[in-house]
Parts: C-alpha cells; sequence; structure tokens
C-alpha cells in the first residue's frame, strides 16, 4: 500500500512536470524561429541568438529563454524519482543549474555583460554535463533502455555544437581582426568583410536546438513509461 502511494504521488507530480517540460521545449525552438522572421536583420549564420535583445522584439527573446529555464527545472522534477546513482543526481543539479542560467538570461541580456557572462556560463556549461550524466543514469533503468542510445546521443551533439561555437568564434575574431587591419571593431559589423567565415550563429542555434530536443525525448518518455505503470 505504502509503494502504491508513492507511486501515485509521485505520477501526480511527474506527469505534469514532464508535459510543462515537452511545452517549454517546443515553445522555445517556436519563439526562436519567430525571432528569425522578425528581426530579418540579425544574420543567423554569425549573430548571437542573444543579440536578438539589441532589435525591437528584445520581449519575444526572454520568453524564449523563460520558456527554456523551465522546461529544464520541469523535466529534472519530472525525473527526480527515477535517477538512483550518484552521478545522475549530480546531472539532475547541473540540470537545475543550467535552467537557473537559461532563465536569469531572459533578464541579464547581452547588454548586461558580467550577469549574462554568468548565464551562458551556467546554461551552455552545465546543460551538456547533465545531458551526459543523466543519459547514462537513467539508461541503467530497464523502462529507459530504449531511450538510452537516442539520449546519449544528442546529448553528443549538444557537446559537439559547444565545441564548434567556441571554434568558430576563435577562427571569426581571428578573421575580422586580420581585415580590420589587426584590431577588432569595436560594434558589430552590419556585413562580414569578405573573406571572413561566420558559422558561430549556427553552432549557437544547434546548441539551443539540440538542448531542446534532449529535454523534449527524455519528458516524452517520462509520459511513456507513466503510461505504461498506470
Amino acid at each position: 500500500m505504502r509503494s502504491l502511494r508513492a507511486s501515485l504521488a509521485r505520477s501526480n507530480v511527474t506527469m505534469p512536470a514532464a508535459w510543462i517540460a515537452v511545452g517549454g521545449a517546443v515553445a522555445t525552438i517556436l519563439l526562436l524561429a519567430s525571432l528569425h522572421a522578425l528581426s530579418p536583420e540579425f544574420d543567423p549564420s554569425w549573430r548571437m541568438v542573444s543579440e536578438y535583445a539589441l532589435g525591437h522584439y528584445g520581449w519575444v527573446l526572454s520568453l524564449m529563454f523563460l520558456a527554456w529555464g523551465i522546461s529544464s527545472w520541469a523535466l529534472a522534477m519530472a525525473i527526480w524519482p527515477e535517477v538512483a546513482t550518484k552521478a545522475g543526481k549530480a546531472g539532475l543539479w547541473f540540470l537545475v543549474a543550467a535552467g537557473m542560467g537559461e532563465a536569469m538570461a531572459s533578464v541579464f541580456d547581452v547588454r548586461h555583460e558580467t550577469g549574462h557572462g554568468i548565464t551562458g556560463l551556467l546554461g551552455v556549461g552545465g546543460f551538456p554535463i547533465a545531458a551526459l550524466l543523466l543519459s547514462v543514469a537513467l539508461g541503467q533503468s530497464e523502462s529507459w533502455r530504449g531511450a538510452r542510445k537516442l539520449l546519449v546521443w544528442i546529448a553528443n551533439i549538444n557537446w559537439i555544437s559547444v565545441v564548434l561555437l567556441v571554434a568558430t568564434l576563435v577562427l571569426m575574431t581571428i578573421q575580422l581582426a586580420h581585415a580590420n587591419g589587426g584590431r577588432l571593431p569595436q560594434h558589430a559589423p552590419k556585413s562580414l568583410p569578405a573573406g571572413v567565415i561566420g558559422l558561430d550563429g549556427w553552432a549557437n542555434r544547434l546548441i539551443v536546438l539540440s538542448n531542446c530536443v534532449w529535454v523534449f525525448v527524455a519528458a516524452w518518455q517520462v509520459i511513456k513509461v507513466g503510461h505504461k505503470r498506470s
């Protein structure tokens, strides 16, 4: 009877949280896609997602970051009872920290240099660690083994996107300095000089996409497992 009550109490929390995580992840992607249409002046190939705050639709960006943070927090709540290992518990806290960074970015935009730097460290830096630790931890459960390979694969894509962001930013910085006589421009140019390759914007967007897809897949698995147990 006690285990039944615990199971019912857990389902009363995990299932709604999983649905919130799904909704938050989908909303994040849709809001980001809308910014491409609303602010076409920001070339997505080399302008960061955070730079949409400098346009006329900064409030849409704030909603996107808030939805992003909520999706991570909701997923942490949904999978908390499923995680038993120490590494998995650490992954949960990294996920909570990542959600904090994502949500804080709705307030500390790119114009708040220090605050935005902290949000980036928590969100962009914390999520890949969380995703990898949790993919392995959750995969140890029989009900999660079918989703383990997909979760690990998406987590690896997230890691790759972070590495690509750093690499493409370094490449573009070197090329911009070379095109500007050895000095970096004080403000972002309206267009890149000839010979300068800008791919960091796509890498930045791949981080958001892979993050949201991982959250969606994990939350959907919670829903599937919940339906099988009920």
